[in-house]
Formats: C-alpha cells, sequence, structure tokens
C-alpha cells in the first residue's frame, strides 16, 4: 500500500509517460523548463515562418510579376493550405506517431523548405541582378523556376502546418492538469504560448521586413531558415525531459465506431427517458469518463445492450464488438465534437477579417506615405503595431481584466469570462478593426496623389501610421478570440482529440483565407465596370478597398449574431474523476 502511495505521489497523475514509456516522475519531467523549451522554439519557428509570409505578398508583386488582387488570392490561399495541413499533423499526432515525433517530423520539413526557397531565389528567381525592389521588378519567369518556387513555399507549408497544432498541445502536456498548481499554468501556457508566437514574428516584420523590402530577399529567407535549423536543435535539446501522451488506438476507429453501432441499431425500439447504457469497466490511466447528455439522441443507440449484443459475447467468449456497442463515454466523445463545430464555424468569418493584415493592409500601406525624413517604413512592418497590441492586452488580461471579471461575477465567484464569452469579444472588437481600416481607406483616397497612371507605393499623401489603430484592434481581437479559441478546443476535446482541437483553430484560420480569396474574387467580378476596374485594382487609387472593408464588418456583424445563438445553445462536458484521482481516493 506505502509503494504505491508513494508511486502516486511522484508520478504525474494525467497518465503522461517519459520518452521511455514508463510513468513520468514529476520531479524530473515537464513543467516550466521543457515549456520554456518550446515557447522559445516556437518563438523561433514562427519569426523563421513571417519572414517569408509577411513579405510573401510583395514578393509575388515584384518578383514573381503578380498584380494586387492575384497576389492577394495566392496569399489566402497560401496561408489557408498552411493551416488545412495541421489536420494531417494532428491526425498523425493523434492517431500513430504522438505530439513529439510529428513535431520533430514537420520542423525537419519546414527547415528544408526554407532552404530550397533560399537557394532557388538566389540562384533563379532574381533576375535580373538587384531586382525584386517596387523600382525594378523581375523579369518573368519560366515554368520550370515558377514550379520550383511553388514547391518550396508549399513545403514550408506542410512542416509549419503540421508542426503548429502539436506543439501547442505538446507544450500544455508537460503540465499535469489533475495537480492544482500545474492545472493553472497549463491554462496560462496558452497565453504565453500566443505571447510567443507573436513576439517571435516582431523580429521578422521589423528587420527581416525591413531587408526585403529593399530587395535582399535572399538575406531574409536565409535568416529564416537560419533560425528555423535554431529552434529544430532546441527543441531536440529537451528530448531527454519531455512528458508524453502515447497514442494507443486511432480517435477515428472510435468516433466512426459510434456512428456505424448507432446505424445498426436505428431500427430498435428506444424509450430516451429509461436508457440502460452501457459503461465500460475498462478505463486507461488519466482518461475521464465523460457523463451522459441528453443531446444527440440517435447516438445514444450506439450504447444500448441488445440480446443480439449478449449472444455475440457469449459465441465470441471475448469482449463485445466495438461496431455494435460503444461505452457511453465513446459516444460523448462524438457528441462533443459535434457541439465544438457550430462554434468553430462562426470563428471561420473571423479568420478572413484576421488575414486581411497579411494581404490588404499591406497593400494599403503601400500605396501611403511610407518615408520618415530619409527612412523608409515597410508597409508589412505595420504588423509589429498588432504584435506590441498581442503582448499589451495578454499581459493587462492575466494581470487586471481577468481577476477583476472574477471579483464581479456573482453567480460563479473567483472565476472571469468564459472561454465562448472572450471568444464573442474578439469577434466584437474585430468589427471596429474593419471599420477603423474602412474610415482610414476613404481619408487616403481623400488625399491621392494626382497623378495616378501608375501604382507607385506613395500614391497618397496620408501618413501610414494612421493604419495603427486597425493593427491595434486586431492584435486586441486576436487575445480574446484565439487565445480563448485555444483554451475552449482544448478543455472541451475528448482525451484522444487534442492534436485535433488544437488543428480546428488553425483549420478555422485555413477556410477564412480561402473564404477571404474566394471573397475578393466575387467582388472583384461584381464591382468591375467600365469606369472601375473593381474595388481592388492593381492601383488601389483607381478602386474602393472601403466598401470592401465595411463588407466585411458587416458580414462579421452578422455573423456575431449567430455566435451568440450557438454560445447559448453550447453544453460545457461534464466528467468523473479520472482513473488516477479514483486510485488516490482508494488508497490514500
Amino acid at each position: 500500500m506505502d509503494q504505491k502511495v508513494r508511486q502516486f505521489e511522484v508520478c504525474t497523475q494525467d497518465g503522461s509517460v517519459d520518452r521511455h514509456g514508463n510513468p513520468a516522475i514529476r520531479a524530473n519531467t515537464g513543467k516550466w523548463l521543457t515549456a520554456t523549451l518550446i515557447l522559445v522554439n516556437q518563438g523561433l519557428a514562427t519569426l523563421a515562418f513571417f519572414g517569408v509570409g509577411v513579405n510573401l505578398v510583395l514578393f509575388l508583386t515584384r518578383v514573381m510579376g503578380q498584380d494586387n488582387a492575384e497576389a492577394a488570392n495566392n496569399i489566402s490561399k497560401w496561408t489557408g493550405t498552411v493551416y488545412i495541413f495541421s489536420l494531417l499533423g494532428a491526425f498523425l499526432s493523434d492517431s500513430y506517431w504522438g505530439r513529439y515525433k510529428t513535431c520533430a517530423i514537420f520542423q525537419a520539413s519546414f527547415v528544408a523548405g526554407l532552404v530550397m526557397l533560399s537557394l532557388s531565389t538566389g540562384a533563379f528567381l532574381l533576375e535580373p541582378s538587384g531586382c525584386g525592389v517596387e523600382e525594378s521588378p523581375c523579369k518573368p519567369h519560366s515554368t520550370v523556376k515558377t514550379v520550383l518556387f511553388y514547391l518550396s513555399v508549399y513545403l514550408i507549408a506542410l512542416g509549419y502546418g503540421g508542426y503548429q497544432p502539436n506543439i501547442a498541445t505538446f507544450g500544455a502536456d508537460q503540465f499535469d492538469a489533475e495537480d492544482s498548481v500545474e492545472g493553472h499554468s497549463k491554462i496560462a501556457f496558452f497565453s504565453y504560448f500566443y505571447l510567443a508566437l507573436n513576439l517571435g514574428s516582431l523580429f521578422s516584420n521589423t528587420v527581416l521586413g525591413y531587408f526585403e523590402d529593399q530587395g535582399k530577399w535572399v538575406v531574409g529567407f536565409w535568416s529564416s531558415a537560419g533560425l528555423a535549423f535554431a529552434g529544430l536543435v532546441l527543441f531536440l535539446a529537451g528530448t531527454p525531459k519531455y512528458r508524453h501522451f502515447t497514442p494507443r488506438e486511432s480517435p477515428w476507429s472510435r468516433f466512426c465506431q459510434v456512428w456505424v453501432a448507432a446505424t445498426r441499431k436505428a431500427k430498435i425500439d428506444v424509450d430516451y427517458e429509461d436508457l440502460n447504457l452501457y459503461d465500460s469497466e475498462t478505463q486507461r490511466t488519466g482518461d475521464k469518463k465523460i457523463l451522459h447528455t441528453k443531446g444527440f439522441r440517435f447516438l445514444d443507440r450506439a450504447a444500448i445492450v441488445t440480446p443480439h449484443d449478449e449472444a455475440k459475447k457469449v459465441e465470441t467468449g471475448s469482449k463485445y464488438d466495438p461496431w455494435r456497442l460503444c461505452s457511453v463515454t465513446q459516444v460523448e466523445e462524438v457528441k462533443c465534437v459535434l457541439r465544438l463545430l457550430p462554434i468553430w464555424l462562426c470563428t471561420i468569418l473571423y479568420s478572413v477579417v484576421f488575414t486581411q493584415m497579411a494581404s490588404l493592409f499591406v497593400e494599403q500601406g503601400a500605396s501611403m506615405k511610407t518615408n520618415i525624413r530619409n527612412f523608409k517604413i515597410p508597409a508589412s512592418s505595420m504588423s509589429s503595431f498588432d504584435i506590441l497590441s498581442v503582448a499589451f492586452c495578454i499581459f493587462a488580461y492575466r494581470r487586471f481584466l481577468d481577476p477583476l471579471f472574477a471579483r464581479l461575477n456573482k453567480t460563479e465567484p473567483n472565476k472571469g469570462l468564459t472561454e465562448l464569452q472572450r471568444m464573442g469579444i474578439g469577434l466584437v472588437i474585430s468589427i471596429m478593426a474593419m471599420i477603423s481600416a474602412g474610415i482610414v481607406e476613404i481619408y487616403r483616397l481623400k488625399h491621392k496623389e494626382p497623378d495616378t497612371s501608375t501604382a507607385v507605393s506613395n500614391s497618397s499623401s496620408l501618413s501610414i501610421f494612421w493604419q495603427v489603430p486597425q493593427y491595434m484592434l486586431i492584435g486586441a481581437s486576436e487575445v480574446f478570440m484565439y487565445v480563448g479559441q485555444l483554451e475552449f478546443f482544448n478543455s472541451q476535446a475528448p482525451t484522444g482529440l487534442k492534436s485535433f482541437a488544437s488543428a480546428l483553430c488553425m483549420a478555422s484560420i485555413s477556410l477564412g483565407n480561402y473564404v477571404s480569396s474566394v471573397l475578393v474574387t466575387i467582388v472583384m467580378k461584381i464591382s468591375a465596370t467600365e469606369d472601375m476596374p473593381g474595388w481592388i485594382p492593381s492601383n488601389l487609387n483607381k478602386g474602393h478597398l472601403d466598401r470592401f472593408y465595411f463588407l466585411l464588418a458587416g458580414l462579421t456583424a452578422a455573423d456575431f449574431l449567430v455566435y451568440l445563438v450557438c454560445a447559448k445553445w453550447y453544453k460545457y462536458i461534464k466528467s468523473e474523476a479520472s482513473f488516477s484521482e479514483s486510485v488516490s481516493e482508494e488508497e490514500v
């Protein structure tokens, strides 16, 4: 008995293991030591990624010879593909490789893509020598060179996309949610993770952005490759200390089993008011049994024990057929995913707003006054104000706003805003950001230069610093939306789908980019007339970008109303004590 108690005290209670597969020793693994390595790794990887992504729209126009609308669409498609690959990474992590191995493999792919981009840019794309700046665009490229460019950037998308959702969850794995102190740290980790993500992009948006804006693309890309490699080495250095969750079975098989079992029993008579559901006696260490809920009643059929199930069990002399009978917890896991989907869908339009920061905001800024005496401010570096806003808002929320809301909460004392409430606030702030961007564009057009025969960066006398409010508002909205979204999906997802939950956050950004691309295409076709080449032409002085921003504000406002309905309908999951908790109660 004493030996079991001692083992319980020194080991984590959530089922995590060390690199050898043994129960993780609390004192020797995880916590802030490994979490800090992961945060620095995330900062370096983000710095490397945005070292390419932040100015990719200018690379497409100046080096690849694309116009503004085409470049904005290609950026949206590329960014969307980055986050689609996050679903692939989550699937491999949850089902086969585990989070550590998945992170290592995809980071290696990320480094390979950056090296390929650096080599191809220096050797083939910057022709003639000295091209790639605003005043000297490069000559057209052959099909082979274009394919090589897209192959390298999409290898970057594969590596960064597959790595990103797993590193967030892997970092949270370093804290034992069953321990009161580590559980609090686990919640705080997501805020620091998003802060590391933004601080990592600060250097790329300023220093690297400046070099690339001056046409020093090779320097910028090689810097990104070196930083990504340093991040990979740092990640591998923490290998002996990491905590892991070993994937035991595919969560997607469990998901499908519920649907198959429920469909097979579609014709049996069921009294939903008096259900006798099967609850498996076996449970994996660290797993929690989820309590039965009344929603999605059709799926409850999968957990009803029929005479046929009993006969099959006796006949085979083994367990119940998992494709005919599932446990209550297994059924509730599927219900959890179904309840998450409406909330997730409501976040997609927010991502449409967010993606404008990497495309149309940059193009708008490039068409404003960017000079301070002899120093030219790269339009992409204005996103530094977004990063500063994120850093400030995370600090202010954790230090002041959250404790304040906790004191004001009368129904649940000492509890601040819920994740759903924070996500709703993020939507409202994003509406304000689009309105601000639209107003700035109106004034930019009022100050446009008389000669608009060519699209030049200084086509308006309005200072680029007028963009600061829209960037600051986007940053504030991110803290409420994306940090809240990370915490919400991680806490509400079933045990075997934690990486998938993080991937959902990234997939909303992905679909937001694709929706943005489609929306830009539709708007250009509808708004183009004989007198005006659409709202977003190559020369923004001849268009109405302000109308597009106001359109996004209106669509986001409608989305917010739908979100309110979905958030009110959502039911938080309720679980019994974990296996390890029950052991402690019985044996201590």
